[in-house]
Parts: C-alpha cells; structure tokens; sequence
C-alpha cells in the first residue's frame, strides 16, 4: 500500500478504513502547519490566528454572538433560494428549449446571462422588494438561476442534437418505439435533464455561499444578520480568531451540504451510476 501512495497516476482508494486514517493525518498535517505558521509569525496572527484559538473563540461566538441564530439563518436563506431557483428554472428551461422558435430566438444567448454582475445590480433587487429578508432570497435566487437555466437549455440541445451519437441515442430509440411527446419528456427529456442539472446545483453550493455573504452585507437589521454579515462584524471589532471560526463554520456547513446533496441525488437517480 505505502508504493501504491507514491505511484505516479495510481489509484487513491485504498478502501475505507485506509482512506479515513489517511484523510485524518492529512487533516492534522493542516492543523499542525496552520499552528507553526502562526506561532512563529510567518504571517501576522492579525492575518492568520492560531487555529486553537479560532476553535477556542467559539464559546464566546455562541454566548454572545448568537452563532446558531446567525447560521441558520444563512442556511434558511440558503436553502429557499435553491428552491427557488430550481422551481422558476425548470419550466422556462424547458419551456425555451422544446419550442423550436424560442430555442432559435433565445438559446443561443442564454449562456451569457452568466455574465450578469449581480453584486453591482443588488439595488434593483432592493428597489423592487425593499429592505427586507425576502429581498435577499430573490437576489440569490435570481443569482443561482443565471447559472441553472443555461445548464438546462445546453443539456437538451445536447440530447436533440443528431452528432451527439453518446445522448442522442436515447431519443432516437423512443422515437422508433412510437412515443408520444408526454412519453417522450417524461422517460427522456425529465431525466436525462434533471440527473445532469443536479449535479450542476451541486456545483453551485459553493457560489451560492459566496452569494448568502454578499447579500447579508447588503443590510444587517437587528441582532441577527447571519454569517456572512457576522464575519464583517467580527473583522471590524478586529476579533479575528472569530471571523475565522466563522469561515469554518460555514465551510463545515457546505461540506454537509455537499454530503446530503450527493446521497439525495444517488437516491433520485440510480440510473447515473
């Protein structure tokens, strides 16, 4: 096993019990190289904090701070834009694709929606919903659904185009049975679109946060803003081992996330293995 760890282009599952006590050493590796950075002051602790006293500050976050008031907040406001997003961006996904004048009109410049710089368009959000909880909701809403929709139309003009011999099969071979459209979409389009946007959802956990934080910074009302708005917090009172216990604990959350988001996605879709 120790050459196999040193084989160029070898396998990296050793099984599951190896696989857990090499991911723990190489957890501690982090930590104890995190600490000997601090100590001696490679970089300043007012940059980077010792990593026992960003763990030690969490006592203080929860008695004072209100750190699972604030997570779950972000997380509450996490979870409804993605259902949301994936709510709105089905229908007009498919509803832009299936239509030959709408997918000639609009598909093609679908993909630069991405482009769309959501960070400096905020106030449109605020003018139109105030400043209010909702108002963040549909701003990463809409944020999510600028990456969603285009992974949509591409995934069916993937299945609809005839040089795509790898996807396309599968719509020629219903079209040879005689299905109707109903049974066309429903034991072709809806799965072979919803397997692959799911895992573009997946993808997008981590733009999503990224979003929650910008967001919450937009305003802060009360003693409960969340973490994104907490971490700003806490580097302006310069307590900086916090605002790292906060980013961990936000990393400790999409991990999670993650986690739960890759099992519901085996359970719906057997068939992708």
């Amino acid at each position: 096993m120790f050459k196999k760890l040193f084989k160029f282009g070898g396998e990296s599952d050793f099984g599951t019990i190896q696989n857990i006590i090499i991911s723990i050493i190489g957890f501690i590796i982090i930590i104890l190289g995190w600490h000997f950075i601090s100590v001696n002051e490679i970089i300043p602790t007012n940059i980077l904090p010792d990593p026992f006293k960003v763990v030690g500050s969490y006592g203080t976050l929860i008695s004072d701070y209100h750190m699972f008031g604030n997570a779950w907040f972000s997380l509450k406001m996490n979870l409804l834009c993605y259902v949301y997003a994936i709510g709105l961006s089905l229908p007009i996904g498919f509803i832009i694709t299936l239509c030959p004048l709408l997918n000639l009109l609009i598909s093609r410049y679908i993909t630069s929606i991405r482009f769309l710089p959501f960070v400096a368009i905020s106030s449109i959000f605020v003018s139109i919903f105030g400043l209010t909880f909702n108002m963040k909701v549909w701003f990463l809403t809409a944020a999510l659904m600028v990456y969603i929709i285009p992974a949509i139309v591409n995934k069916i003009n993937d299945l609809q185009n005839p040089k795509n011999d790898k996807d396309n099969v599968y719509l020629q071979t219903i079209q040879t049975m005689g299905a109707s459209n109903w049974e066309k979409f429903r034991y072709v389009y809806w799965p072979y679109v919803t397997s692959g946007v799911a895992d573009t959802c997946r993808d997008l956990l981590a733009v999503s946060w990224t979003y929650v934080t910008v967001a919450e910074l937009i305003y802060k009302d009360g003693e409960i803003t969340g973490l994104g708005a907490s971490i700003n917090t806490m580097i302006r009172q310069s307590h900086i081992p916090e605002a790292y216990a906060l980013i961990v604990l936000i990393i400790a959350i999409g991990f999670v996330q993650d986690f739960v988001f890759a099992k519901i996605i085996k359970k719906l879709f057997p068939y992708k293995k």
